[in-house]
């Protein structure tokens, strides 16, 4: 099943869904898999596993020092990917590679997108790849039936954003602002219109993340977006309280 059709269908029995975000291999594989069957368990839609990189542009401190971790205890690539293809065997949700183009460059475009393919995962979001030098890589995607995720700003202009979903499959990943990700976002009206624009440009279902941290935000998004990503907020609770902590606020949001 496409990507796209599966969230057109889950999204027909709930307002908004939830897209989970984690680091693999932080604060361990054996961790990153304890994590992973909470939020399952707890109900989440979809997840994006990130493979470690040292210059996450996009990402804000509590994603980087994740980052940093996991690979200072030496996960690879290939780790991540076998593990990637674990847990899309093991449990019924769609999962998602996230992380930044010189990983798959080192790798081979090419290769990496067929091992995901082969591993059973369902798309990538490459935030540092934009579309014009993305040629390689798309028609990987393609080739694979894979989603390629692609990314709105508030500051894409309406004529971009048109641009930008004529090649992306699946959803639109929706920063709510600028910066990285884990700061404070202001869930407001201008988060609102900005949601608007982005509804105009592409018929394609709508991710926003960046800040989003309580039931508050997910009631707000409601009727504006179609999934909430949650990523920094559940890094820190699961630092500050512990895995089975990540579950109860998982189910808090709904």
């Amino acid at each position: 099943m496409a990507l796209e059709t599966y969230l057109r269908n889950r999204l027909k029995k709930k307002d908004i869904l939830l897209m989970t975000h984690i680091v693999l291999g932080y604060p361990s594989l054996e961790d990153s898999f304890r994590i992973i069957e909470t939020m399952v368990d707890a109900g989440v839609d979809l997840m994006e596993l990130q493979i470690p990189f040292s210059e996450p542009v996009a990402d804000g401190p509590v994603i980087l020092k994740a980052n940093q971790i996991a690979l200072r205890q030496g996960v690879t690539v290939r780790e991540c990917l076998d593990f990637a293809g674990e847990v899309a065997r093991r449990f019924n949700i769609p999962f998602l590679i996230m992380s930044y183009y010189n990983i798959l460059f080192r790798h081979g475009v090419e290769r990496f997108v067929s091992v995901m393919a082969d591993k059973g995962l369902r798309g990538a979001i490459v935030p540092d790849l934009p579309p014009e030098e993305a040629d390689e890589y798309l028609m990987a995607m393609n080739s694979k039936n894979l989603a390629p995720i692609f990314i709105f700003s508030p500051a894409t202009i309406e004529k971009r954003m048109k641009y930008i979903a004529s090649f992306a499959r699946g959803f639109i990943y929706c920063v709510a602002r600028k910066g990285v990700t884990g700061a404070k976002t202001s869930f407001s009206d201008k988060l609102g219109q900005y949601l608007v624009r982005c509804r105009g440009a592409t018929p394609l279902p709508l991710a926003m993340g960046f800040g989003v941290k309580e039931k508050y935000d997910l009631d707000f998004l409601k009727g504006k977006a179609d999934i909430a990503v949650i990523g920094s907020q559940s890094i820190r609770i699961m630092e500050e309280r512990g895995i089975s902590a990540v579950g109860d606020f998982i189910r808090s949001l709904w």
